[in-house]
C-alpha cells in the first residue's frame, strides 16, 4: 500500500481529517500527519498517532528527525500529499511557495513527486473571495487536484459552497490518484 502525507490546517472540519487517517490506516496505507499550529489547537496530534500508528508532527523546531529536517525525510518517502480541510490561509501558502509551518516546508519539499490533493472546507463567503479563488486556480495550474467543496451546511450556520465533501469522496479520490 502507499505512503500518504496527511496535511491538516486549521478548521472546523478537522474532525473529518482523523476519520479519513482511519480509513486510509484500515485499508493498509501508511499514514503520516502533519498538523498545523491552529489544526492542533482543535484537535489533538494523539488523536492522529491513535489512528495511525505514527507520531503526528506540528513543530518543526521539535523534529522527529535528529538532524532536524523532517520536512525533507518524510518527502523522500511519499508517494501522495492531501490537506484536509485545507483553510484559505494554507490554500494561499501553498499557491504563494510559502512555508511559515511544516506543513509548507513538506510540500515544497515534496515538490509534484507525486499526487497532491487539496480538500478546502471555509466559510462560503471566504470560499468565494476572489484571492481565495485566484490561489485555487494557482494550485490548480500547478497540478494540484481539488477535492469539493460542496454546497451545504458550514459550521458558522450558514449555508453556502464552502462545505468539505464527506471523507469517501475523499478517500476515492486518494485511490484514484494513487492508481493513475
Amino acid at each position: 500500500m502507499a505512503r500518504i502525507l496527511v496535511g491538516v490546517s486549521g478548521s472546523a472540519a478537522c474532525f473529518k481529517a482523523a476519520a479519513l487517517c482511519s480509513q486510509l490506516s484500515q485499508a493498509g496505507h501508511c499514514v503520516q500527519v502533519i498538523l498545523t499550529e491552529s489544526a492542533a489547537a482543535m484537535v489533538t496530534p494523539l488523536q492522529f498517532s491513535c489512528l495511525t500508528g505514527n507520531p503526528a508532527l506540528v513543530d518543526e523546531f521539535e523534529p522527529a528527525d535528529p538532524a532536524g529536517m523532517d520536512h525533507i525525510s518524510l518527502a523522500k518517502d511519499a508517494e501522495l500529499l492531501v490537506v484536509i480541510p485545507a483553510t484559505a490561509n494554507t490554500i494561499g501558502n501553498l499557491a504563494q511557495g510559502l512555508a511559515p509551518n511544516l506543513l509548507g516546508s513538506f510540500a515544497l519539499a515534496y515538490g509534484t513527486q507525486g499526487p497532491r490533493l487539496v480538500v478546502p472546507a471555509m466559510h462560503p463567503g471566504m470560499w468565494g473571495n476572489p484571492a481565495v479563488q485566484r490561489n485555487v486556480a494557482t494550485l490548480a495550474a500547478d497540478g494540484w487536484t481539488q477535492v469539493g467543496p460542496v454546497v451545504g451546511g458550514t459550521a458558522c450556520g450558514e449555508i453556502g459552497e464552502g462545505r468539505m465533501v464527506e471523507t469517501d469522496v475523499i478517500f476515492e479520490a486518494i485511490q484514484a490518484a494513487l492508481t493513475s
